[in-house]
């Protein structure tokens, strides 16, 4: 048997962390065992349905690397499409007399539900137009034609659904307490638990990977698929990703969508890295190649509880992939982040990657990285008020003119070795450690108190951008606003 696996996302908003680890896992079982990994747009909520959330969806999973063997573009793998092919379906249960229309109204249901629940009793439908024979001309609800009613899939009225879940094991369901629950709305829709267990019986997917606040839905999709003839794929219920108070995992907890990460600076193997350790593992290890998540992984390394969602876990993580990240590759990958700042690069590659190399161990983010490299990028800095008041004192401007001085008479480019002869001939001069010359001219040239090595910055600044930094420092003390 060929493993085929599904990830299904609504294009209803954008791509959440919880949902993606259930489509990375199903992605990983799908690889690890040489099947095919389809993805699939159940969009039948056609109000709240747009092409933005379908775009950024199938962009977060292009860049996580999650590339699918069937999906979209193709249109036969948007449910919507599909349409006719689940009233057909649906037909066919009612002619088979597994399923019966139901005349209730909304009001009513709405009022047993409230007696149920007055009563502390589960509020299933008590299954009133069960017995009420068919018409004679069967035929899916359509108000327009006067057919107003629903469709309602006829449970087995005993034995029981027997699913031997891949992570949690062997669940049992007494049919009797299953509903008849509602397969057609009013309308003639086909509701999302029917129209996806269809497709995916239709698509041939042999294991469903979702979250196990699913698992309710599972025993009544096996009996939709059984009454249809079909054999249910097998299933594989992951615990939720919860936040760190315990609760589900939501925006109040933070970033929770995978193109936030993504704008941020984040790296996919990161995400991928971390989403796969919510909740499985393997061993001890911590940090997985590609490669090695899709040889290593398996349903009975699954946790049978919550993951809780450590974003600081996972910016560690990107910062052990920044640093061993080429210097090259982060340049050209920090490029559209200046870009969006509307910053330009004042140099060519090498001079980037110059930059970025005095950088990449401090930074976590690609989006942080370019804030730290602000000196670096642009024109005008800012200097912090407190730094220039201890720092860009009147007693240090001498030293700043003459170092400006300095750099400035030197032939050629600046480097390191010879920014360090003039701070070493200067230090001599004025009778002065290091650090007392250091740290107001890092204010100068950078804003702050925290930078790279001075001579690095010096040398990859250049020589007119830093002169020119250190005699405003000189106006700024001398004539102060």
């Amino acid at each position: 048997m060929t493993v085929r696996t599904r990830f299904a996302p609504s294009p209803t908003g954008s791509l959440h962390i919880g949902n993606v680890r259930s489509g990375l896992f199903a992605y990983l079982y799908a690889r690890h065992n040489g099947g095919q990994f389809i993805v699939r747009i159940d969009d039948t909520d056609r109000e709240r349905s747009t092409k933005q959330s379908l775009d950024e969806i199938i962009a977060d999973l292009k860049w996580l690397g999650m590339e699918w063997d069937e999906g979209p573009p193709d249109e036969a793998y948007f449910q919507t499409n599909r349409v006719e092919r689940h009233r057909e379906a649906a037909l066919k249960l009612l002619r088979e007399r597994k399923a019966y229309p139901c005349y209730c109204s909304a009001e009513e249901l709405d009022a047993k539900r409230k007696q149920a629940e007055s009563e502390r009793r589960r509020p299933v439908y008590d299954r009133k137009c069960r017995g009420l024979g068919f018409p004679a001309a069967l035929a899916l609800p359509d108000k327009s034609a006067g057919r107003n009613y629903t469709i309602r899939f006829a449970m087995p009225l005993d034995g029981e659904t027997v699913v031997d879940d891949l992570v949690k094991g062997r669940m049992v369901f007494q049919n009797t307490e299953l509903d008849d629950f509602i397969i057609v709305r009013s309308d003639g829709s086909p509701i999302y638990n029917f129209a996806s267990i269809l497709d995916d019986v239709d698509m041939r997917i042999t294991h469903i990977v979702r979250g196990d606040d699913h698992v309710s839905n599972t025993p009544r999709q096996m009996q939709m698929a059984y009454a249809l003839g079909f054999t249910p794929p097998a299933f594989a219920h992951l615990p939720q990703v919860l936040g760190p108070d315990g609760s589900p995992l939501s925006k109040r907890h933070g970033a929770t969508s995978v193109i936030a990460y993504r704008e941020n600076g984040y790296f996919p193997e990161a995400m991928l890295n971390y989403l796969a350790r919510l909740g499985w593992s393997h061993g001890d290890q911590e940090i997985f190649s590609r490669d090695e998540l899709i040889g290593y992984f398996g349903f009975d390394a699954c946790g049978k509880s919550a993951g809780v969602f450590n974003a600081e876990k996972l910016l560690w993580l990107n910062f052990h992939y920044l640093k061993e990240r080429p210097i090259p590759r982060l340049a050209a990958e920090i490029k559209p982040f200046i870009a969006r700042r509307g910053w330009a690069i004042p140099g060519d590659d090498a001079w980037l990657e110059k930059a970025v190399a005095t950088l990449h161990e401090r930074a976590k983010t690609l989006a942080e990285l370019v804030d730290f490299a602000s000196f670096y990028l642009k024109d005008a800095i800012e200097i912090d008020s407190k730094a220039s008041a201890k720092f860009l004192k009147p007693e240090i401007a001498e030293p700043i003119r003459a170092l400006a001085a300095e750099l400035e008479s030197i032939e050629g480019e600046l480097s390191e070795a010879s920014v360090q002869a003039v701070f070493e001939s200067l230090l001599a001069r004025f009778n002065f450690k290091l650090g007392q010359l250091a740290q107001p001219v890092r204010v100068a040239l950078t804003g702050g108190t925290v930078s790279p090595g001075i001579y690095e910055v010096i040398a990859v600044l250049g020589k007119r951008r830093t002169v020119d930094r250190l005699n405003a420092a000189v106006r700024r003390i001398e004539q102060p606003a």
